[in-house]
């Protein structure tokens, strides 16, 4: 069976956000659990998210905002995975961004070596449409663009989301042919 584990962003993800949904859903699916979801160290969260990785075979990655720059440290340092997908990439290189995530800065932007999906909105508060497009072109992966998405979160009305299921089990497929 297929490993995913699901990676949330600054503050968790709610019982009613997409990832609680497709965890639930999905067979062979866990949440990372970080130890502090609202004041993040990087060093603790890529740590715990290496450890989970290295639990098992190669887990498919499924990140949302802060998760998924978690996710690119992880595979930067070598972390080995059978794909990934990142919703709503967090841009913590920017200038303006919160103080309490500017820690995971810069974002690693290696090439992941395995399928990857970035889903992105044109309109999200947190990374513009530019800068997702310009990492799913740096972690060598396929854009999907969700137009007035917002931050693809509970907030924007993105809570049992049919279509991250499907793209996981596309990445697994993907995979599984590579």
């Amino acid at each position: 069976m297929t490993r995913y584990l699901v990676v949330p962003g600054l503050g968790g993800s709610s019982k009613h956000h997409w990832q609680t949904h497709l965890e639930a859903s999905l067979d062979g699916a866990s949440r990372v659990q970080m130890n502090d979801w609202v004041s993040p160290h990087p060093a603790h969260w890529i740590a715990i998210l290496e450890r989970r990785i290295a639990e098992g075979p190669p887990p498919i990655l499924i990140g949302h905002s802060l998760g998924c720059i978690a996710i690119a440290h992880a595979v930067a340092r070598g972390a080995v995975i059978r794909g990934a997908l990142l919703v709503a990439p967090a841009d913590v290189d920017r200038d303006d961004a919160p103080r309490v995530i500017r820690g995971f800065a810069p974002v690693p932007t290696r090439k992941f070596g395995v399928p990857v999906t970035v889903v992105a909105s044109d309109n999200d508060l947190h990374v513009s449409l530019v800068r997702s497009r310009e990492l799913a072109t740096a972690w060598g992966g396929d854009l999907v663009v969700i137009p007035g998405g917002g931050h693809l979160n509970v907030a924007s009305g993105h809570g049992p989301w049919p279509l991250a299921r499907l793209w996981a089990q596309q990445l697994d497929g993907l995979a599984a042919a590579a």
